[in-house]
């Protein structure tokens, strides 16, 4: 309500000098009755005064400069960030820089949503925190907190001690002129925390409040009530930063540390052996086909591919490579993994002295861009071993990334919720190699053999 300037001090209240000695106002009461009508639903009611406001918006702005968690990132301005990263290809350098570019316009004009997505140390946390910055510079409001560090503001409200209320915590939250959330996804996911989560999105989208998420989850693994408003074209704008951890910057190349691709240069296209004048005509047909399918994919990754035989080396894990090596060469991220050896990179997060947690070495396999699991079917099928196979195999379905995977076992002594995933002709391609092993004899002599007879 806007006060007039006919209106007059409160009478009968002594606050102590609580609003500006000189205000013409309210002559240091802070509050002042509104001159209005008696029919007016704020007739005979105080309310605080034009000198009185000011200093409470000023008292809300450095609450929410407590609350907020950017101190410790004062130095991620749009000045320190590299918008050509490091040694990245030329797609990717163009894409983080349209990353870098769409931030700094929003710093400008915070309006919407902005929904940073990528993998860990991709620079989406930089960025959200430079928009942050670029505000504060200029004396605007801005809340920069991390998701599970907000959940746990607002849990500590109903400590006792706790000298701000539940409601005055979650009205500065979601009414905060700029909320930067970051790690979107990474919170426990109780029903309580959803709710929170959810009631302040919604509010904010309702209102059209400016609001900036980072995440590293695929949009399909979000919470349905929040995944539909950060997705609504009308408000939000959603930038997938490509760019691999820029703390690996320098080791050599972009591979994950996982991958045994490096074991397998020589296989290629150009190096697998069709067996022309050994196979049967079928036979034959039937592993040209296979070497086509795999080119087909390596060409344009997209949704699955499983190479299936029950016998073992007769090409399925060449193509697999020879898919991985091609786009390794294309200056893309493979992660290539033998499935008993990614469990056994799972479990060994568990130890004390390991130096990543298992979430996030999960989360580098589940997100990967193009995964290749070799050997499906040879692991230990502990119950944990196939809990977290189900998982993963969930995640990459339903989030439709580009995934190889050969197996030796026959398909109906899988897993039943493997199986079901890769047996579904709409987004995976299951092709079974009939191809014996391969003995490693040369075919050459026996195709000139054929050619004089």
């Amino acid at each position: 309500m806007t006060t007039s300037s006919s209106a007059k001090p409160a009478a009968g209240r002594d606050d102590g000098g609580i609003g500006k000695p000189d205000c013409p106002h309210c002559e240091g009461l802070g509050y002042v009755v509104p001159n209005v009508g008696p029919d007016d639903p704020g007739f005979g009611r105080a309310v605080p005064c034009v000198c009185r406001a000011a200093e409470q918006e000023m008292g809300r702005l450095d609450s929410l400069l407590r609350l907020s968690q950017i101190g410790a990132l004062a130095d991620c301005t749009f000045a320190t960030f590299k918008p050509d990263g490091h040694g990245l290809t030329h797609t990717r350098q163009r894409n983080l820089r349209t990353a870098y570019d769409r931030a700094q316009e929003y710093a400008e004009e915070p309006r919407g949503w902005l929904v940073l997505k990528g993998g860990y140390g991709c620079g989406k946390t930089h960025l959200a925190a430079a928009i942050a910055n670029h505000a504060l510079a200029f004396g605007r409001a801005v809340l920069f907190v991390n998701t599970p560090d907000l959940l746990d503001h607002l849990r500590a409200t109903f400590n006792p001690d706790s000298t701000v209320s539940y409601d005055e915590r979650f009205d500065q939250v979601r009414n905060s002129p700029l909320l930067i959330l970051d790690d979107l996804g990474t919170q426990s996911n109780s029903e309580w925390a959803q709710e929170k989560l959810y009631q302040i999105l919604n509010y904010r989208y309702n209102a059209k409040l400016p609001t900036v998420i980072t995440t590293n989850l695929e949009l399909e693994a979000i919470e349905i009530r929040v995944r539909s408003r950060m997705v609504d074209p009308g408000l939000s704008q959603i930038i997938h930063i490509a760019a691999p951890d820029f703390r690996r910057a320098g080791v050599g190349d972009e591979q994950s540390d996982l991958s045994t691709l490096n074991l397998h240069a020589d296989k290629t296209f150009e190096t697998f052996d069709l067996r022309e004048n050994e196979l049967p005509r079928p036979q034959g047909d039937n592993l040209r086909r296979a070497l086509e399918l795999a080119v087909a994919f390596a060409d344009e990754p997209k949704d699955w591919l499983v190479f299936n035989s029950v016998a073992y080396g007769n090409g399925k894990t060449h193509l697999a490579a020879a898919i991985a090596n091609y786009r390794a060469n294309a200056g893309e991220p493979v992660l290539f993994v033998v499935v008993p050896d990614l469990l056994d990179h799972l479990r060994a997060t568990f130890n004390p002295s390991a130096n990543i947690r298992l979430d996030k070495r999960f989360d580098e396999v589940k997100t990967a861009p193009l995964l290749v699991l070799d050997d499906l079917g040879t692991e230990s099928a502990t119950a944990w071993a196939r809990e977290k196979l189900y998982q993963l195999f969930n995640y990459r379905y339903n989030a439709r990334l580009p995934t190889v995977i050969t197996t030796a076992v026959p398909v109906e002594e899988l897993d039943p919720r493997l199986a079901s995933r890769m047996l579904d002709g709409i987004r995976c391609t299951f092709f079974v190699i009939e191809a014996p092993s391969y003995r490693g004899k040369s075919t050459r002599p026996r195709r000139a053999a054929s050619r004089r007879g």
